[in-house]
């Protein structure tokens, strides 16, 4: 029962102690003190002075995949790496030109520990997923565990993800009137991985659990948990690893706070327990800052400050979380033309790429995701590929898939089965005058998922093709659209304006010109033109929906393109927060015939392009804070 009957009397408390919060402004003096959901059991907490050190040196000894982290390892001397690993993991010095870092507290001196760190804005970057609301569910502990699935997949592996609290709160077999605990659910997530809400939502509801059919192949999977139990070790995890779990004490004023740090009052009694998200901490102000699951509207929007020690928050062990490995949906915008980035690898972050021998076979290659990088050869596959494939990762248990146009002008579907590793002929479809490079995702519609399919035909239109992705499993002609067109290339992208997230495609004019086109599904499934920019295009060109710009999960990251002309790449962005412009930001490169992959991958927020050179060569080239640098030539095409 709460120890104050209305806000008023609750304020009046905080008023005669000088306490150091308020009480939130919407309530009135004469409101009942709100009750939110709880549900957090201790069961499988270990006490803070039982758990064992953290060995920081024995955990760094191999790095993780965030180079922002590398660099603080570096500086607290965690970590003696090489000289040659020095300079892989060089710390990006300033943002790229087509992005403006918000103000921010400097990072401490090498050598020392920092006093404030807060993952909600780091390096200029945001790394927390927007507030959720538990609805007055006993689901804390979902909330908490999802809240630290998705930093860390945003810590490691530099994109955004969306997992479903319904997901763990329903696979677990709970109910809302259950309480939870936080070794159960990362039990489960470990055998099962995480799914996104499309698949399982979040409903307070308590229904039958009916993931979709394809949950295997969107789900975001662990590596390692570990209880932090000393007050330095919790703080030097945040610093050096990212946010953690934490039990604490409700008391029944806690419904109240509205702002500042939180210290209970003398008349507030035991409400239950509360799992949360630790996101940072302050020194100066001698507190955690916590994300809570009560929605946006409670405390510092969603957020609460709350002192060392207080309400039993340092009694038990904090969790933390180490090894996500994403899903194909997660990554699908962040890659295009022959060239992704698996879950493979120790680091879940190795490259996949495609591409067409001189024999007109398809050769697959992979780079290793740790120092050193190598480039290996894997089998070939196929006989009739015209160009290079465009490649993707689907649900389907984590695939890969790859469409390309034939040397007859038909286009050919081929898949690599992650159960056998072997890659199987999907078969040929679509028109009989496919004169392009496709564009080939997994997208919004259907469940599974359609493929989508755009390419130039010979009368110079673009022709969008989807496949069915369940019974009879057929492939359908979408249309033709466009004219004058000379060249099409992987630029195909399901966007997120519209109702389900308008298609959206770039291709080049027979005057040299690129030209962006989206399918207005709200009125008709129309294709229409965007914009109409640059000149003397001559190539295909690749294009991806990259991080730049994305402030959350819910929001819409910059197109990022590439495309080669005169020998080298130009590198064009499109500012679709802003003003939704097109702009050439650089030119690089040297030798370049054609721009053939683009990837935004776990290398921080580096861009990474693989070009065919004249030689027919394959090169690859990368661009992280201080500008493009050219890599490896992998081999011969």
């Amino acid at each position: 029962m709460n120890a104050f009957k209305n806000i008023g009397e609750l304020r009046k408390e905080l008023r005669e102690t000088r306490g150091s919060w308020q009480v939130s402004s919407h309530f009135n003096d004469d409101d009942v003190l709100p009750e939110y959901g709880l549900g957090g059991s201790t069961e499988g907490l270990v006490l803070a002075k039982k758990a064992p050190r953290v060995d920081f040196k024995k955990l760094f000894k191999k790095p993780i995949n965030n180079p922002f982290l590398m660099k603080r390892w570096l500086d607290l001397e965690l970590t003696k790496p090489t000289k040659k690993l020095k300079k892989l993991l060089k710390h990006p010095s300033e943002a790229p030109a087509d992005f403006t870092k918000p103000k921010e507290a400097p990072e401490p001196p090498p050598g020392g520990a920092a006093t404030r760190v807060d993952w909600r804005l780091r390096w200029g970057w945001a790394w927390i997923t927007t507030i959720r609301d538990q609805q007055g569910c006993n689901s804390c502990w979902a909330f908490a565990s999802t809240a630290l699935m998705e930093a860390m997949t945003r810590i490691e592996h530099s994109v955004w993800t969306t997992r479903s609290e319904g997901d763990v709160h329903k696979g677990v077999g709970k109910v809302c009137a259950d309480l939870g605990n936080l070794d159960e659910v990362f039990s489960f997530i470990s055998s099962n991985g995480q799914c996104d809400p499309d698949c399982f939502p979040w409903t307070a509801a308590d229904i039958t659990y009916t993931p979709c059919a394809d949950r295997n192949g969107r789900t975001v999977k662990i590596g390692t948990t570990t209880w932090i139990g000393s007050i330095n070790d919790q703080k030097t995890w945040i610093d050096t690893v990212g946010p953690i779990a934490t039990w604490f004490m409700v008391a029944s004023d806690f419904g109240g706070y509205g702002g500042g740090i939180y210290r209970r009052t003398a008349s507030a009694t035991d409400a239950g327990g509360h799992f949360m998200l630790v996101v940072g901490y302050d020194d100066n102000q001698g507190c955690w800052i916590v994300k809570n699951s009560w929605g946006d509207g409670w405390g510092e929007n969603g957020y609460c400050r709350i002192a060392y020690g207080e309400s039993d928050i340092d009694l038990y062990s904090k969790l933390g979380l180490r090894g996500t490995n994403p899903d194909p949906l997660t990554k699908r915008r962040l890659h295009n033309g022959n060239l992704i980035e698996s879950g493979n690898g120790a680091l879940h972050r190795n490259f996949e790429m495609l591409a067409t021998t001189s024999n007109t076979k398809v050769r697959h290659w992979w780079r290793e995701g740790t120092p050193p990088f190598p480039w290996s050869k894997a089998k070939k596959f196929g006989k009739d590929a015209a160009h290079c494939p465009t490649l993707t990762a689907t649900t389907y248990n984590r695939n890969f898939e790859a469409v390309y146009m034939t040397t007859s002008n038909r286009l050919r579907h081929w898949w690599y089965g992650q159960h056998d590793h072997k890659w199987h002929n999907g078969g040929k479809f679509g028109p009989g005058d496919v004169a392009g490079i496709p564009g080939f995702i997994q997208g919004n519609y259907g469940s599974p998922a359609n493929f989508e399919v755009v390419v130039r035909t010979c009368d110079g239109r673009l022709n969008h093709w989807w496949r069915q992705n369940g019974p009879p499993w057929r492939w359908h002609d979408g249309g033709r659209f466009g004219t004058n067109i000379a060249l099409s290339g992987a630029t195909l992208v399901q966007g997120r304006e519209g109702p389900n997230g308008n298609l959206e495609v770039v291709c080049v004019l027979a005057d040299g010109q690129m030209q962006h086109w989206w399918r207005d599904d709200a009125h008709g499934f129309i294709w229409k033109v965007r914009d109409t920019f640059g000149s003397c295009i001559t190539t295909p060109l690749v294009m991806i929906e990259g991080q730049y710009g994305a402030e959350d999960e819910t929001s819409m990251g910059n197109y990022e393109l590439c495309v080669a002309v005169g020998g080298k790449v130009q590198h064009w962005w499109r500012f679709n927060s802003g003003d939704r412009r097109w702009r050439n930001s650089t030119t690089f490169g040297r030798n370049v015939k054609q721009v053939v992959g683009l990837v935004q991958g776990s290398f921080g927020f580096n861009l990474e392009v693989v070009v065919l050179r004249w030689d027919q060569k394959l090169q690859h080239y990368w661009r992280d804070g201080a500008g493009w640098h050219e890599g490896a030539i992998i081999g011969s095409a």
